[in-house]
């Protein structure tokens, strides 16, 4: 994949000159003096524009959500915060462009892949590997999985995003399930299918969005209506109804409550620790990525603004290496598991 500007890595003083994706057109001031703020990004991350002021507005009349801009400016700060004076902008043709480049991405999925895969062929129960292998032995399917984002602005919103957190919650489901005695080759079918509907309900060639069905139906319902339709679809059934049944449960329940997104809460203990494995890999992900935001941080500050990613808490990112030396590179999805 060739170099790509690290926006997080942006000095005051420096000049770029690169395309970028348009992620937010933000109009902010009253009515006095009202003025427009751009959030550009690229693969590496987002800088905001310095304002668009009334009498600029005309620069960046008919820039939407989603466009690919290329950018001219010089990076200043303002409150100690990094943004991007723009001196040129102007709108490129979206099929001159890579999206990999411009949207945050995983680097390589293959390690994920080669886990999970690996998984479910260690599953004994032929059933239930072969309602698995209905989705995950289809290429079409694997390669659609692979790009999707695991949501369009919290924990994983990145292409690949969707397979990470899969792994992880199959990671840390499989760990559960193995101390507190539920089955765990169906807490790892529950991971591999949970979030199943991620598919129709995101639209990924430009900034991250809902796709229609996303907006009527919802990932959750949308999950449990493919694999019903996928399971309907066979000459001869690869499960039982009761067994599609249990599979279904897992997809409905996995956000534990009903006010977080669940059509019901989790009533088996496979459920329960699927969704206990969801929400560590979610919430876990979102501190990560507040901690190693230098956007998120004013100075020297050990603690972070409140986050809404956080449920408004602040982040500290003080730490101690107890008189050790540094800690080796935590193990990644080739590493134990």
């Amino acid at each position: 994949m060739p170099t790509v500007r690290n926006l997080t890595q942006l000095t005051p003083g420096e000049r770029i000159q690169d395309p970028l994706l348009v992620l937010e057109v933000e109009q902010r001031g009253n009515g006095d003096a009202p003025y427009t703020i751009l959030i550009l990004g690229n693969r590496t991350g987002r800088i905001a524009t310095a304002p668009f002021w009334s009498e600029e507005a005309h620069r960046v009349a008919g820039i939407a959500r989603g466009d690919v801009v290329q950018v001219i400016g010089e990076v200043t700060t303002y409150r100690d915060r990094r943004q991007l004076k723009v001196g040129s902008i102007r709108v490129l043709p979206r099929e001159s462009v890579d999206w990999r480049e411009l949207i945050p991405a995983v680097p390589d999925v293959s390690p994920y892949w080669e886990r999970l895969d690996q998984w479910r062929r260690e599953i004994r129960r032929p059933r239930l590997r072969a309602t698995l292998d209905l989705f995950y032995e289809d290429a079409e399917f694997r390669r659609r999985y692979e790009e999707c984002p695991a949501s369009l602005a919290g924990h994983h919103a990145m292409l690949g995003g969707l397979l990470k957190h899969t792994w992880e919650v199959a990671h840390i489901g499989r760990t559960i399930a193995k101390v507190c005695r539920a089955d765990v080759e169906l807490v790892l079918a529950g991971a591999l299918l949970h979030d199943l509907g991620k598919v129709e309900a995101y639209a990924w060639r430009g900034a991250l969005e809902m796709t229609e069905c996303g907006l009527l139906l919802g990932h959750v319902a949308l999950g449990v209506i493919m694999l019903e339709r996928r399971v309907k679809e066979q000459p001869t059934a690869p499960c039982t109804d009761q067994e599609l049944m249990l599979l279904e449960h897992l997809i409905l329940s996995h956000h534990g409550k009903l006010e977080f997104g669940a059509a019901v809460p989790p009533m088996t203990l496979e459920a329960e620790v699927l969704h206990y494995a969801d929400n560590a890999s979610a919430k876990t992900a979102s501190m990560l990525e507040a901690l190693t935001d230098p956007e998120n941080f004013t100075g020297d500050s050990l603690f972070s603004r409140p986050m809404w990613q956080l449920d408004r808490r602040k982040a500290y990112r003080g730490t101690s290496d107890w008189g050790l030396p540094p800690a080796e590179e935590q193990a990644g999805p080739g590493g134990e598991g």
